[in-house]
């Protein structure tokens, strides 16, 4: 279906070998015996129907990963890999081979600490008609465990699986089609992004365009950042501890402040960097004890939204951004360990599965910046080799944010300005990053979040490059179209048969959005990007 909404876009290559259009399932079964690769085992090749609901029959430890089954919406060859890394790693790898094959290739990324394979992800991009991996990242399960005592297992997670799974993947994608893939894609959200940009700055031969949302740079850094809030506020018996009612309380607080900067008031903050938020607005005063906060919970709030420094008074990591603590207070604001950030220090910084994660103090931190096994920190500024090679890197970050803050993406973008010495208009060439307001950790929100960004949200996936952030990595990769802004579109209870709710464009960075029209706000030509 995705092939024919788009026409030529994704028209399919003219060269598939013959056996493919005329006999697909015999020629998907044909590889399984047929590819032979170093270090490469293949676990199976079947061939699946387009509508097939493949069951993922994920048990145990893979039942954290919480993808029982996958859709298919077009007819492919899906075949299972188990490829040595090391003598004591390796990575679970598949491929999505379409029938339907446009000569285009793509990887996906991954989340979190996990070791998941994004099946939304594969059958997302197939569902375009490319060529497409996935792989484990060197482990199972949602768990850091496995780090313990590992490091090719660490290394796997920082890079190598991500690496090793297009080598592989480019050279099957070779075999069953019998001729070359035209043009290299990846696409991945939050670690996912992390692993594109290691990819640019470690890899850059590995792909044409890069597709990186949230990126989960200063990853070190950003693991002790993701710890410390359980030391600012405490646990959910402590006087400095917020319940979920408290943080909505806080957040209309800070649409009352900071919602109408961007020329109207509408529940989303375009752009939360404007945003200095003051809860001392909350503090009760005398005779009053409902419906505001103690002084310990103001505390509490501001220091949530400050920047984390080390003792020396270096930045660990950037401030929280205001707007997201809805969804916040049910991922860091819980009074509880946050599970990524414990599993990081145990199995793979401290290398001490007792340690406990209230005791976390900034000699912590240090330590694991200076560690920083494998180089996972991918906070390297120079990314001349990708620019040299024709490479396009197209990055965006959800401005409600609950899990990384977008104020990092701001950051890195900077960081990378002054290591190359290219202003933003000489950068443009090849990399441009995106603001999404009101968008949450890549997908959901408040706002007009739906930019095709990734395989959870495909259901509703807009099929223009405008509306459609991977297209658009195509257009521009292929056509040369590179994007000025992005229109993303909220859909009535975030369902696109309801019908839309409103449309924004978002903007280039450093440009921000400002609403010119109040009274027409809701619709794309009321929003203007500016200085």
């Amino acid at each position: 279906m995705f092939l024919q909404a788009i026409g030529l876009l994704l028209c399919a290559s003219t060269s598939l070998s013959q056996n493919i259009v005329s006999n697909p399932e015999s020629a998907c079964e044909s590889i399984a015996s047929n590819f032979v690769s170093q270090n490469v085992t293949v676990n199976f090749a079947h061939y699946i129907p387009a509508g097939t609901n493949i069951s993922l029959e994920q048990d145990g430890v893979l039942a954290t990963c919480a993808r029982p089954s996958q859709v298919v919406s077009v007819d492919l060859c899906r075949v299972a890999m188990l490829v040595k890394t090391s003598s004591i790693s390796n990575i679970t790898l598949e491929a999505w081979l379409p029938t339907n094959w446009t000569g285009r290739f793509l990887s996906t990324g991954n989340g979190g600490t996990s070791g998941c394979i994004q099946y939304e992800d594969l059958a997302y991009t197939a569902g375009f008609g490319f060529a497409t991996v996935g792989a484990n990242n060197g482990h199972n399960g949602t768990s850091g465990e496995a780090f313990y005592q590992n490091s090719e297992i660490v290394a796997d997670f920082a890079y190598r699986s991500l690496h090793t799974g297009v080598v592989v993947g480019k050279a099957i994608t070779k075999a069953y089609y019998e001729q070359n893939y035209t043009k290299s894609y990846y696409l991945g959200c939050s670690t996912g992004g992390r692993q594109g940009m290691k990819s640019v700055q470690d890899f850059p031969d590995d792909f044409d365009g890069v597709l990186a949302g949230a990126p989960a740079v200063a990853f070190d850094n950003l693991s002790s950042w993701s710890g410390h809030f359980l030391l600012v506020q405490g646990s959910n018996t402590s006087a400095t501890w917020l319940d979920p009612a408290e943080w909505a309380m806080v957040h209309q607080d800070i649409l009352l402040q900071c919602d109408g900067i961007d020329g109207v008031a509408d529940g989303i903050i375009e752009d939360p960097d404007l945003c200095h938020y003051r809860p001392e607005n909350l503090l009760c005063g005398s005779g009053n004890s409902t419906h505001c906060l103690s002084a310990a919970k103001v505390r509490s709030v501001g220091l949530t939204f400050e920047p984390y420094y080390g003792t020396n008074g270096a930045l660990i990591f950037p401030r929280m951004q205001p707007g997201s603590e809805l969804i916040a207070s049910g991922v860091y604001y819980t009074g509880t360990p946050f599970q990524y950030s414990t599993d990081w220090f145990r199995y793979a910084i401290l290398e001490d599965p007792t340690w406990d994660p209230t005791t976390q103090t900034s000699a912590d931190a240090d330590t694991a910046a200076r560690k920083d096994p494998s180089g996972i920190s991918t906070w390297k500024g120079d990314l001349s080799a990708f620019k040299n090679k024709g490479g396009k890197l197209l990055h965006y970050h959800g401005q409600a944010d609950p899990v990384i803050t977008s104020t990092n993406s701001p950051r890195y973008y900077n960081h990378i300005v002054r290591s190359m010495g290219l202003p933003s208009s000489e950068l443009d060439a090849f990399y441009r990053f995106f603001r999404i307001s009101g968008m949450g950790h890549c997908s959901g929100g408040v706002g007009a979040w739906q930019i095709g960004q990734n395989g959870a949200s495909a259901v509703n996936a807009t099929l223009d490059a405008q509306h459609n952030v991977l297209l658009r990595m195509i257009d521009w990769v292929e056509n040369g179209e590179a994007p000025e802004t992005l229109t993303g579109v909220k859909f009535v209870n975030d369902t696109a048969s309801l019908g839309v709710d409103f449309v924004r464009n978002h903007c280039k960075y450093p440009l921000r959005n400002q609403c010119v029209d109040a009274g027409n706000y809701q619709k794309p030509e009321a929003w203007k990007c500016v200085v």
